[in-house]
């Protein structure tokens, strides 16, 4: 029986899984890298780690099993990150992360003088700080050296592919996202590579990301132990390929993710976008579109808070009890921590606690951080309402997903019911189904998600319980408006 090859290259990890053809995961592992923080504000990766992590990560999760049955590979990967080769495809600098705030002038010379509304008419979105192209532009006016040996500008998963099969490749979900992609009509944007200062001979070829985009070199064929016969698809997004991991391909089929950012993605028949551009406008994985809204921080937070400050690995004994308190903290989390995409696009604003007395205790903070990014991820959901979309239920997927309190709180802070799939690794089950219908054994992705992904339980929200956070979350939106300015002060300090 054939098998395939997820990849989800993260942001803190890669995850590799192992799936045979009826989609039952046979190996699933996880590959860590460093991260690296030169500046406050800044984030950035080098790609050789990444490459480091598949290297060893395929032969480790091949053990046991025969690598000459792995049909296909695909790799749903962190978006936005600017990686950049230079004429011998070597690595010019690190590359700039998804969650780096660096570009903030860029950001905003492009929204205030180019302006919204041509940029989304030029790309679908407006400029936010995570986006690509405003991190050329910054290379381009700090790093002239470095800008001037650019021969190809890539996306992380997109060096991954290269490596494996020498070719320039990038899919739409993800070049959705670098600011520099037609999205409505699924070519690159020339209003805006003359904005940045490149040209179409330094962007990859573009390929939907089910489409196979070639097979193995030989040489790595014989590195990972495979065939030089598998097939390579474009892959995804990570949001994207999560949202095919779950099943979120139908009009209007909604996907959560609690990773390391959290993402309200919602799956589009056809193209749209958000008047407010709060949300992004975004090609989707099935060869659709969809509209997403991103917080920066969100299963980050919870980490943050458990290590960083409570010095606790044991994230389930923190949350063992809270369930108590439910309805009844009256203390409120910003999850602001790296600044914020949707819908605020303020890469000053911060994380902060409110409403802390004397009696206020680890539980009731603890909680707040949970239910602070369960607010963040609703304004997003709110938007999408705003915008038409009428939002019933939704999938939810990644680390934080995990925990059953977090599920409880998200029903209920949304008021819908929220599905658990059967399967969790979002990513990197979306890459393999990719890599499925790359290799020709499904006709399209939706006929895939129809026959390999299923719900395995659902939480429903609670009356008494959604009443009493309908009550939080009005508290909850009035402290970002109330706190705006003193976040612009302080950062300029």
């Amino acid at each position: 029986m054939k098998t395939y090859i997820g990849i989800d290259l993260g942001t803190s990890a890669a995850k590799l899984l192992l799936m045979d053809a009826r989609g039952k995961i046979l190996n699933c592992i996880s590959k860590e890298y460093p991260l690296e923080f030169p500046q406050p504000g800044w984030s950035q990766q080098n790609p050789s780690d990444w490459l480091t992590a598949v290297m060893a990560g395929i032969p480790e999760l091949l053990q046991g099993f025969e690598g000459i049955t792995v049909a296909g590979i695909g790799c749903g990967g962190q978006m936005h990150g600017l990686v950049i080769l230079d004429a011998q495809d070597r690595v010019i600098r690190p590359a700039i992360l998804w969650n780096d705030g660096r570009t903030a002038a860029q950001t905003a010379w492009l929204n205030e003088t180019v302006g919204k509304d041509k940029l989304s008419d030029y790309a679908a979105n407006i400029a936010f700080a995570g986006f690509t192209a405003p991190k050329l532009m910054w290379v381009r006016e700090n790093e002239p050296e470095n800008f001037a040996r650019i021969a190809k500008i890539m996306l992380p998963k997109d060096y991954i592919n290269y490596c494996l099969t020498g070719v320039h490749a990038c899919d739409y979900s993800d070049a959705s996202g670098m600011l520099l992609l037609d999205v409505k009509h699924k070519c690159w944007s020339k209003e805006m590579l003359d904005i940045c200062g490149v040209t179409e001979r330094q962007m990859p070829k573009l390929f939907e990301s089910y489409a196979p985009i070639g097979m193995l070199k030989s040489e790595m064929a014989d590195a990972l132990g495979l065939s030089a016969n598998v097939v390579v698809a474009a892959g995804a997004g990570d949001n994207a390929a999560a949202a095919v991991g779950t099943g979120t391909v139908g009009d209007g089929d909604c996907n959560i993710s609690l990773g390391t950012s959290g993402t309200v993605f919602v799956s589009q028949d056809v193209f749209s976008v958000d008047a407010r551009n709060a949300l992004h406008s975004f090609a989707h994985a099935s060869g659709k579109y969809h509209l997403m809204g991103c917080i920066l921080s969100a299963g980050s937070c919870n980490r943050w808070w458990m290590e960083q400050v409570l010095k606790t690995s044991d994230f389930a004994a923190e949350q063992a009890n809270l369930e108590a308190l439910f309805g009844k903290n009256d203390v409120y989390f910003l999850p602001y921590l790296m600044g914020e995409r949707s819908p605020h696009n303020d890469v000053n604003a911060r994380g902060c606690f409110i409403g802390l007395r004397p009696d206020t205790g680890r539980e009731c903070m603890t909680l707040a951080v949970l239910e602070g990014v369960a607010f963040a991820l609703r304004d997003c959901l709110e938007v999408a309402k705003a915008n038409g979309l009428n939002i019933s239920r939704t999938k939810v997927c990644g680390g934080g997903a995990r925990s059953k309190l977090w599920r409880r709180i998200l029903a209920n802070v949304l008021g819908i019911p929220v599905d658990v799939p059967r399967v969790e690794e979002g990513p990197a089950y979306g890459g393999s189904i990719l890599a499925m219908v790359a290799c020709g054994d499904y006709p399209d992705v939706e006929s895939a998600c129809e026959e390999l992904t299923a719900i395995a339980s659902t939480v429903e929200p609670e009356t008494a319980l959604m009443e009493a956070y309908e009550r939080k979350y009005r508290n909850y939106m009035a402290i970002y408006p109330a706190c705006k300015d003193l976040f612009a002060q302080l950062t300029s300090e």
